[in-house]
C-alpha cells in the first residue's frame, strides 16, 4: 500500500485576537488552496488565564462553520438566536454560521486551556443556509481503545465505530488521537482525493518516512497522497516521542471554489462580502431569528 507523505509542516505564529486572546494561528489566508475546505486553525495552549480571559465578545460570522474543541478548559458561548452553553474538557461545539450569526465565546479560568478552533468553508450553495449549533458533549463522544492509543470520534467514523455527529454541508472527519509514548499509529480510511492533515496539540510526533525527525506541539502537518486523482486510500503513519503525542486528525473533500475572505465573513465574491458588511451596518445582517 502506498503512503501519504508529509508535504507541509506549518508551525504558525503567535497572534492576539478577540479582545486580547493570545493564541497560535496555524492556518490562515496563505493556506487556503492546499488545505481546502479548511480555512483557519487557531491553537489554544496556556496555563495563564491572562492569556485568554478577555475572550471573543460579540462578533459576526457568515459563510463558514466554526468547530471549537477543548482537551482542557472551559468556554461559555451565546448567540443572536438565543442559544447559549458551555464547552468543557473533551467537548466540542460545531457552529454553522450560514447566512449570518452574531455570537460570543468567553473562556473561563482553568488550570490549562488546551484546544483549537477550526474554520471550515461552506459550499457556495449553502453559504446562506440557516445557522445552527451542534454541541458534542463528552458523554456522547465515541471512544475506540487500541493497544497504544485512544481515539475519540468527534465527527464521522473510525474503524467501524460511528461518532455522534456528522457534518451536514461538509463531511469532515474529526478524530482526537491520544498516542502513548514511543508508539506508532497508522490510518488509511480517507480517500486520496480528500484533504487530510493533523494538528499536534501536545507532545512530539515523527511524520517523516524514517521517523527520524520529531515535530513539537502546535504545528499542522498536511499529508498528500501519491495520486490525488485516485480514490483509493493511501496509509498515513506517524510515531510518538518519549512523552507521547496528542493530535487531531482532520479530513474532508476540497470544495475547489473561489474564496473571498473578509475577517469573520467568508464568501465566494467581493460583491458578496461588500453586501454582508453593508448589511451589518444597516442592521439587516441576521436573516433567521427565533
Amino acid at each position: 500500500m502506498n503512503k501519504r507523505k508529509a508535504t507541509q509542516i506549518i508551525r504558525g505564529q503567535h497572534a492576539i485576537d478577540g479582545a486580547g486572546v493570545h493564541l497560535r494561528r496555524v492556518l490562515g489566508t496563505n493556506n487556503i488552496a492546499d488545505f481546502d475546505p479548511f480555512l483557519m486553525l487557531d491553537g489554544f495552549d496556556s496555563s495563564n488565564p491572562k492569556d485568554y480571559l478577555k475572550g471573543f465578545p460579540w462578533h459576526p460570522h457568515r459563510g463558514i462553520e466554526t468547530i471549537t474543541y477543548l482537551v482542557k478548559g472551559k468556554i461559555e458561548h451565546g448567540d443572536s438566536l438565543g442559544n447559549s452553553g458551555v464547552i468543557r474538557d473533551l467537548e466540542c461545539q460545531w457552529m454553522t454560521a450560514g447566512s449570518g450569526i452574531i455570537h460570543q465565546e468567553m473562556p473561563k479560568e482553568a488550570d490549562l486551556m488546551l484546544g483549537c478552533q477550526l474554520w471550515v468553508n461552506l459550499p457556495s450553495k449553502y453559504k446562506m443556509t440557516m445557522p445552527a449549533y451542534g454541541d458534542i458533549t463528552q458523554d456522547k463522544v465515541t471512544l475506540v481503545e487500541e493497544e497504544n492509543a485512544v481515539v475519540r470520534i468527534i465527527a464521522d467514523n473510525y474503524k467501524g465505530s460511528k461518532g455522534v455527529f456528522e457534518g451536514k454541508y461538509v463531511k469532515v472527519k474529526y478524530l482526537d488521537v491520544d498516542l502513548a509514548a514511543d508508539s506508532s499509529w497508522s490510518y488509511s480510511e480517507t480517500p486520496n482525493d480528500e484533504t487530510l492533515f493533523i494538528y499536534l496539540l501536545d507532545g512530539t510526533l515523527a511524520v517523516d518516512e524514517d521517523f527520524s525527525q520529531f515535530e513539537n506541539k502546535s504545528c499542522a502537518v498536511l499529508f498528500t497522497s501519491s495520486d490525488k486523482n485516485n480514490k483509493t486510500n493511501d496509509v498515513l503513519e506517524v510515531r510518538s516521542g518519549e512523552r507521547g503525542a496528542r493530535f487531531v486528525l482532520l479530513a474532508a473533500k476540497p470544495l475547489r471554489e473561489p474564496v473571498a475572505w473578509g475577517g469573520p465573513i467568508v464568501m465566494n465574491t467581493r460583491d458578496e462580502l461588500d453586501e454582508a458588511f453593508s448589511e451589518l451596518e444597516s442592521g439587516t445582517f441576521i436573516k433567521h431569528k427565533i
